[in-house]
């Protein structure tokens, strides 16, 4: 268990600070630590993270964890925020609010994965969100100020 439990840390760090795109290439990486596995393993592995396939800022595929707070950086400011989720996030250019609605304009095709990112973190600020390849539409729970979302979305996008 020692060694799966290695293994699948190996799997989060890589995950969280490469842009995977393939099992065959995360099989290499992790040749490279140290560790031999079949895809079929590899694939066990996946599915019990949870890791999903998405668009990334390149528009490649990449897989990506489901709960991507696992591994965190510290940012200039002292905050944290999860390693991969702030290499996808610098697509960011303007947030625009009418209501409760919040509309963040970003780079082409950063859109759909930083509205995953917002999904998944799970914000009682924000009820979900709508993406196109560079917009996203927040709905903003009823009752919270533009003010806390900006504070709430900064955990995710450093520079909002």
């Amino acid at each position: 268990m020692k060694v799966k439990n290695s293994r699948l840390d190996a799997i989060r760090l890589i995950l969280s600070t490469q842009e995977i795109g393939s099992q065959e290439e995360l099989l290499s990486e992790l040749a490279k630590e140290g560790f031999k596995l079949t895809q079929a393993t590899l694939s066990r592995d996946l599915h019990q993270l949870r890791v999903v396939k998405t668009v990334g800022v390149q528009g490649r595929y990449r897989y990506v964890l489901t709960r991507p707070q696992q591994y965190r950086h510290e940012g200039e400011h002292g905050e944290t925020r999860p390693a991969a989720v702030q290499q996808e996030t610098n697509g960011y250019l303007s947030i625009k609010f009418s209501g409760n609605i919040a509309v963040i304009h970003t780079k082409p095709s950063y859109a759909s994965t930083l509205a995953y990112h917002i999904d998944n973190y799970d914000l009682p600020e924000i009820i979900g969100t709508i993406a196109g390849d560079d917009t996203v539409m927040l709905i903003i729970a009823e009752n919270t100020t533009h003010t806390a979302v900006l504070r709430a979305l900064r955990t995710i996008i450093p520079n909002i």
